[in-house]
């Protein structure tokens, strides 16, 4: 993302705060470097932070990430340090209070977007079976939390989603919520544009949310990416890529479809509510309105 585009990001998700530490940002990386002692190289995919290559003094490649210090990247730090490297890229070094990680750079860092959609299923479904199976770090919020999201979109006179749907998915929530059989710790945004080609294992992950709850919720983010995929065509796919999902996490397929539906639909509800703008449905939607058909009642 370039870095003008950054910048409104974290302005618009941040307001003050984020202008306050867009303006201290390379003072930021400066002193980080300095301190850390790194090599700072070019800029790498970016949405909310700044995303460096680094090499560091050992000649080890790395990547420096950056954000506003509020606490929002504790999540992804613990669930990192928790999987120690066993299917995501390793945490070398956090500062909570500067809001910075120094991770493993996997490299040569192609996206999972770059094999057959059969192989990139097969690839996430066995990283998830991996990740699920790490203790679950004390402190990270529970997936139930963002059934609230539903309750703010339901109550919004210009809600732009269909009622209904909206509706099912906010009731599913709660009942999947209720009724895991176990909870573990999720990744919480799966999918391939954040599985990189590595040199230490074939693929790894990047980028966890961090979150507590049933294996399934791990299942939905897939189902509406790639990014550039048609919206149709990720609409057919969604019951196949599903069911192999839940035999990947051990679920069974029925509630991997709930899971499926809810989330997509979450999804669609944080983009219409979101602070850019809703534009239109999106991809998720469209996998939404396969999948509900397929909810068992």
């Amino acid at each position: 993302m370039p870095r003008d585009e950054l910048a409104d990001t974290v302005v618009r998700t941040w307001g003050p705060a984020g202008a306050t530490w867009l303006a201290a940002r390379d003072r930021l990386l400066g002193d980080l470097a300095g301190e850390l002692g790194l090599e700072l190289g070019a800029t790498l995919p970016q949405t909310f932070h700044t995303v460096r290559a680094v090499t560091c003094a050992d000649g080890t490649p790395a990547v420096l990430k950056a954000g506003v210090p509020d606490g929002h990247l504790d999540a992804e730090t613990a669930a990192l340090r928790a999987w120690d490297g066993d299917g995501a890229v390793r945490l070398l070094w956090a500062d909570p209070a500067r809001g910075a990680l120094l991770l493993e750079r996997a490299e040569p860092g192609t996206e999972l977007t770059a094999v057959p959609d059969d192989r990139a299923v097969e690839v996430i479904g066995g990283l998830l079976a991996r990740l699920h199976r790490a203790p679950v770090p004390a402190g990270l919020d529970h997936v139930a939390v963002e059934r609230a999201a539903f309750d703010a979109h339901l109550a919004r006179p210009d809600a732009v989603l269909p009622r209904p749907l909206v509706e099912r998915a906010a009731a599913l929530w709660t009942q999947l919520c209720g009724s895991a059989e176990r909870e573990v710790l999720l990744h919480g945004d799966l999918h391939q544009h954040n599985v990189l080609a590595a040199t230490r294992e074939p693929w790894l992950a990047i980028d966890p949310h961090g979150r507590v709850g049933d294996p399934g919720y791990d299942c939905g983010q897939l189902l509406y990416n790639p990014l550039d995929a048609d919206p149709a065509e990720l609409a057919r796919r969604a019951p196949g890529r599903l069911e192999r999902l839940a035999d990947a996490v051990g679920i069974e397929w029925d509630r991997a479809v709930a899971w499926g539906f809810a989330v997509c639909v979450l999804s669609e509800v944080w983009d219409a509510d979101g602070d850019a703008g809703w534009t239109g449905p999106g991809p998720a939607l469209a996998v939404a309105q396969r999948l509900a058909p397929l909810v068992a009642d």
